[in-house]
């Protein structure tokens, strides 16, 4: 799909998993393409519920993967990871890239790199600050990712998995943002206790205030047993703020394209 660089396509595959077309180049966020099931991990064990709404060749070829981490298997799994071969350039964590080797690049918050596709057209990504739970409980380390195109409007937001603390104000205080794609669920699992992994809705309602000029498109809410909230509770806590027009639901395995010029964000279809 060949967009402005005003434009961006989001194709929803399922939990933290879209595909993201602008400029002439394809990006995905956090490979996941396994049927469901249970994987059994060194500190916890997560269920998947329900298989991507693409597969992988449907997606293909991709120019580079913001990988938020490495180590989980809800943002990482097992044909996400046999993706990775085929993909030129994997943007995680320093620590994620160490263990990825090859073509992984590792960035430290606010490092960026600059991508040109064949059509003339650049983004620069910028690692952002994420925390995987709460102080002193986190299981990063993780990263989020702004896109950027030049001097040409708001940028796009990629929160990975965080929750709602300074280190995403500070995101909001750089510059403005038009598509904020946000990690939520309140994800939990009973291995490290009560406490929320990624955005509840409350925090969401907060990050939407926060970019206040932002469409906020809801991701990493379903699909996985470890969510303790749903769309439903997102749409509440939205509408009794009074922001219930900023969310973007997307269509599982449907492009929807936004437009990212400065004087508005708003869905072109």
């Amino acid at each position: 799909m060949s967009l402005s660089l005003d434009h961006i396509a989001v194709t929803y595959i399922g939990g933290p998993t879209v595909r993201l077309d602008v400029a002439g180049l394809r990006f995905l966020t956090d490979p996941t393409f396994d049927a469901g099931g249970v994987y059994e991990g060194a500190t916890s064990t997560l269920t998947k519920l329900r298989g991507p709404a693409l597969d992988v060749a449907s997606v293909e070829p991709v120019d580079a993967v913001l990988l938020s981490h490495d180590h989980h298997f809800d943002n990482l799994d097992h044909a996400g990871r046999s993706l990775l071969a085929a993909v030129p350039r994997v943007l995680t964590t320093p620590l994620g890239a160490s263990r990825l080797g090859a073509d992984a690049v590792g960035l430290e918050p606010w490092e960026s790199v600059e991508l040109g596709s064949p059509e003339g057209g650049s983004v620069r990504v910028t690692a952002t600050p994420a925390r995987h739970g709460p102080v002193g409980g986190d299981r990063g380390p993780v990263t989020g990712f702004v896109l950027t195109r030049g001097n040409t409007g708001p940028a796009i937001y990629v929160s990975g998995d965080t929750v709602w603390y300074e280190g995403v104000t500070q995101v909001a205080r750089r510059g403005p943002i038009g598509l904020a794609l946000l990690f939520m669920g309140a994800a939990r699992v009973r291995e490290v206790g009560p406490a929320h992994l990624t955005f509840t809705a409350s925090e969401a309602v907060e990050a939407a205030r926060a970019f206040a000029d932002a469409t906020i498109a809801p991701l990493h809410y379903e699909g996985w047993a470890h969510f303790s909230e749903s769309r439903a509770e997102i749409d509440a806590a939205f509408g009794a703020a009074g922001l219930q027009e900023r969310l973007a639901w997307l269509a599982p395995g449907r492009p929807q394209v936004f437009d990212l010029q400065p004087s508005a964000v708003r869905r072109a279809a």
